[in-house]
């Protein structure tokens, strides 16, 4: 099946660029791995959120066909791996959105945010409201961590999985908080992103659920190495901080514990997978060759518990690294200011061009491209997940010829959540999107 031109002709338009930050800090990476393995296990996760955990309503609009709750509450990821979050997103908002006659029983869905998708205007007015129409359903759209006073561009790529790990807690919480309401039956939906972290959230549910994930698939590692987006994602960054800072590719990359039957498997299948998008997008020969060879990174470790709590492996924090270094540096009698002057330039000098080698290796667009698709699976593969307690409550609605979310070369959902349904629509990304609304309802 080819790709959608559309999906590459409105990828063109737009001038965002993804991760300009970079991976993320290496701690950072070390902790959101520690935590993936936690969360990744539904029955370790339990008591993770307690059945009682505080929410608020704060604000009532009452229109013709419903009434529209804004509410809040603080984010559990904060509780549980403390300052990853950016400090404007601790605080989780919702709208809840309630019919004002029920047809029958009291039916919410849950509807989570696809990428640029701000605020609630988009959901409430395309899916909630029509959904009170149509089914005399309820929706209660939950605004993604990094939407919230923040651009939609996530600047580093650790800020996809501390967004997955949030929505997978925040919904955990918004569920139990319906059905101590007496809200039922509950389920889940999103489009596009907002379909996949519906789908990460339903695997931590303990219940059976609904879920109608929409344009989205089995790992987000494809989206950013074979679909339309990786041409979007900011590699001269990546790749310098890659080749500069040895502790991704001599400690994060022996975290890497996915190893299905997709892990690291682009490598071999890139060439052919990439033809349509390739041509389509005028790739060159040289960016293509550049691509089509893989490194392959074994190995696994177990990172130190401390390292959720923001420790080191041995215990102990920044603070105490530092101190011994300044203390160790004290006690040899020399410091950085009593050096010859003459040392500083020269040191400086040598790490320019130390690092301008580093940077300028034959093999390092492949390498990070590699390892891009490892921390992906790593963090976001459907795989690394508990399946769904009910996987016959789970309808996937897919485009034929999307170029956003590729296929090709990854496990599908079919295998991963045997007993899910998969329904295919003719066109692309952008398409469905535009034009099926109707159908995801």
């Amino acid at each position: 099946m080819g790709v959608s031109r559309l999906d590459v002709f409105y990828r063109r338009l737009l001038l965002t660029k993804l991760f300009i930050g970079g991976w993320g800090k290496p701690e950072d990476l070390k902790r959101i791995f520690e935590f993936r393995k936690l969360i990744g296990d539904r029955e370790r996760c339990e008591s993770l959120v307690p059945e009682d955990y505080p929410v608020y309503t704060n604000k009532t609009e009452e229109h013709s066909d419903c009434l529209i709750h804004d509410g809040f509450f603080i984010s559990p990821l904060e509780h549980l791996v403390p300052g990853i979050l950016p400090q404007e997103a601790v605080k989780a908002r919702f709208q809840f959105i309630v019919p004002k006659r029920w047809q029958k029983n009291r039916p919410v869905c849950i509807h989570l945010a696809g990428t640029g998708d701000h605020f609630f205007w988009r959901r409430r007015t395309l899916m909630a409201r029509p959904m009170i129409k149509e089914a005399g359903m309820a929706s209660l759209l939950l605004e993604n961590p990094y939407y919230i006073l923040l651009r939609s561009s996530l600047k580093n790529v650790s800020d996809l999985f501390v967004m997955g790990g949030a929505l997978i807690l925040e919904s955990t919480v918004l569920l139990r908080w319906l059905h101590g309401q007496g809200y039922w039956p509950l389920g889940m939906t999103g489009i596009s992103m907002g379909g996949y972290m519906a789908s990460l959230a339903v695997t931590n549910w303990p219940k059976p659920i609904p879920l109608v994930p929409c344009l989205s698939w089995s790992t987000a590692s494809s989206v950013f190495t074979t679909g339309v987006l990786s041409k979007a994602v900011n590699w001269s960054e990546l790749e310098k901080q890659y080749a500069i800072n040895s502790v991704y590719e001599e400690e994060i990359i022996n975290l890497l514990e996915y190893c299905g039957a997709d892990s690291f498997k682009m490598g071999q299948d890139l060439g052919r997978n990439m033809d349509p998008i390739e041509h389509l997008l005028g790739v060159s020969g040289g960016d293509r060759a550049s691509v089509d060879r893989f490194s392959k990174a074994g190995g696994e470790a177990e990172a130190g518990h401390g390292l959720l709590f923001g420790g080191g492996p041995g215990g102990g924090g920044a603070g105490d690294r530092l101190d011994h270094l300044l203390s160790s540096v004290n006690s040899r009698g020399a410091s950085l200011d009593s050096l010859p002057r003459g040392l500083h330039a020269n040191d400086t000098l040598h790490r320019k061009k130390t690092d301008s080698a580093k940077c300028s290796r034959p093999s390092l667009h492949r390498e990070s491209i590699s390892f891009m698709k490892g921390v992906m699976d790593e963090c976001t593969h459907m795989a690394n997940f508990s399946v769904p307690v009910d996987t016959s409550l789970i309808i996937v609605v897919q485009a034929k010829e999307d170029a956003y979310i590729p296929r090709t070369g990854v496990l599908s959902l079919q295998e991963i959540w045997p007993g899910c349904e998969v329904r295919y629509l003719n066109g692309g990304h952008i398409s469905a999107y535009l034009f099926k609304q109707n159908v995801f309802r």
